[in-house]
């Protein structure tokens, strides 16, 4: 364990992150569930993007925003898994307090980015729905672009307050993360600095980032089925349900985890299960969203055919 003198203190210059070690009887169970996991999202949500780039029928708004779901879900997945497998393959499980930052940094900005991105999706069905002769016109290419730029953005920006924030501790004591990746709450208590306000910050940056997208989201979806209930045929009815469906999934899936692993408190007996919750937003919401929308969505059906 490497450690650098600083005054009285001994700083710590890296971590361990603990991960599954606990299971060590199944390493190699996990090891190859990850990599299938790992390859089947990269290219899932590949395809997802090539199909939206390349396929002229699905060059509207709805699927520019999935094509940076996609996108996004690539880079986020990205931030853990790869370091993940390396540690089960080399049996190193040390990262540096850069490397730590920095996998924090883009793993939160892009989670943040999410949070945003599922909220523009449900305005983009909102007004598709709700205003049909004012689609084109409000969700036109500059406006596209502002809603999703301002969705990374918002996430990237909220993320670097709180990295520079957390740059700022000094750790001196314990140095093992009890957890898979470097999330916020396991790194800040093994700090020996005062970490009130950086809890207050994260707080306030979280619900920001979290609270107003999904009520605004609810809000969508409660005009939504408000002005599909009615529409006076079934089959109209249907139409407009099945273009919002598969958002709604992956809606409800990325928030319901969320809640879990953030919100419902876990006793200490609980916080393998902790990890297995923690898995279901990082990895395989990541893996299902492709399948949700290639399943469920007729263009994409068609453009895959």
């Amino acid at each position: 364990m490497r450690r650098a003198e600083q005054g009285n203190e001994t700083a710590v210059v890296e971590f361990i992150i603990l991960g599954f070690q606990s299971i060590p009887e199944v390493q190699f169970i996990l090891f190859l569930m990850f990599l299938v996991t790992y390859i089947a999202t990269v290219l899932g949500n590949l395809l997802i993007m090539m199909l939206v780039v390349t396929d002229h029928h699905l060059h509207n708004p709805m699927f520019f925003f999935l094509g940076n779901l996609s996108l996004l879900e690539t880079c986020y997945t990205s931030t853990i898994l790869p370091r993940m497998l390396a540690s089960f393959l080399t049996n190193k499980y040390v990262i540096s307090l850069s490397g730590c930052f920095l996998q924090y940094f883009f793993f939160t900005g892009l989670a943040g980015a999410e949070c945003c991105l599922l909220t523009v999706m449900s305005y983009d069905r909102y007004i598709a729905i709700c205003k049909p002769l004012h689609y084109t016109a409000i969700m036109n290419g500059r406006c596209c672009l502002q809603l999703a730029g301002g969705s990374w953005a918002n996430g990237l920006l909220a993320s670097a307050i709180v990295t520079s924030l957390m740059q700022q501790l000094t750790f001196c004591g314990p140095n093992e993360i009890d957890h898979f990746f470097c999330d916020f709450m396991p790194v800040v208590k093994l700090s020996c600095s005062d970490t009130h306000w950086i809890k207050l910050v994260t707080f306030i940056l979280a619900s920001l980032l979290t609270l107003p997208p999904f009520l605004l989201t609810l809000i969508s979806y409660v005009y939504i089925s408000n002005t599909v209930l009615r529409i006076p045929s079934s089959t109209g009815r249907h139409k407009a349900f099945s273009t919002c469906s598969s958002h709604l999934t992956v809606v409800t899936l990325f928030y319901g985890t969320l809640i879990v692993v953030y919100l419902v408190p876990k006793p200490n007996t609980l916080r393998d299960l902790s990890k297995v919750f923690s898995v279901c937003y990082t990895v395989l919401t990541p893996l299902v969203n492709p399948l949700i929308y290639s399943l469920r969505n007729n263009n994409i059906k068609k453009a895959l055919r």
